[in-house]
């Protein structure tokens, strides 16, 4: 069992940056792989930025390249996402995610665990 608590969220100004944290319960941390996801109203949840579970592997949406990253401290149990030159298109609830895997997967329903989720918003 895995409990994930994200943390970071608020409102921002477009150009603006945020950094979540999901810190997760649990003595086993670094055997899961980890995943950002984000969900706006009336969409579907979508993967953000996911991270293997050395840590050494990266994986970003296409949409987010550049802009956001994901890292990890195992030695916290706390994976982070930085978000720079935020955009009103970025705006939705952010969830963490993981998976008891080497690579983290981009689809939702392959994650085990959940967060309950952050809100992110962006003004133009």
């Amino acid at each position: 069992q895995v409990l994930l608590v994200e943390s970071g969220g608020g409102l921002v100004q477009a150009g603006g940056s945020l950094r979540l944290s999901c810190a997760a319960s649990g003595r086993t941390f670094s055997s899961y792989a980890m995943g950002w996801f984000r969900q706006a109203p009336g969409k579907e949840r979508e993967f953000v930025a996911g991270i293997s579970r050395s840590g050494r592997s990266t994986y970003y949406a296409d949409s987010v390249k550049g802009r956001f990253t994901i890292s990890r401290d195992n030695a916290k149990n706390t994976v982070y996402l930085q978000m720079i030159s935020l955009k009103p298109e970025d705006t939705a609830a952010y969830y963490c995610a993981a998976e008891r895997t080497l690579v983290p997967p981009t689809n939702p329903p392959a994650y085990d665990y959940w967060g309950q989720g952050t809100q992110v918003t962006v003004s133009s």
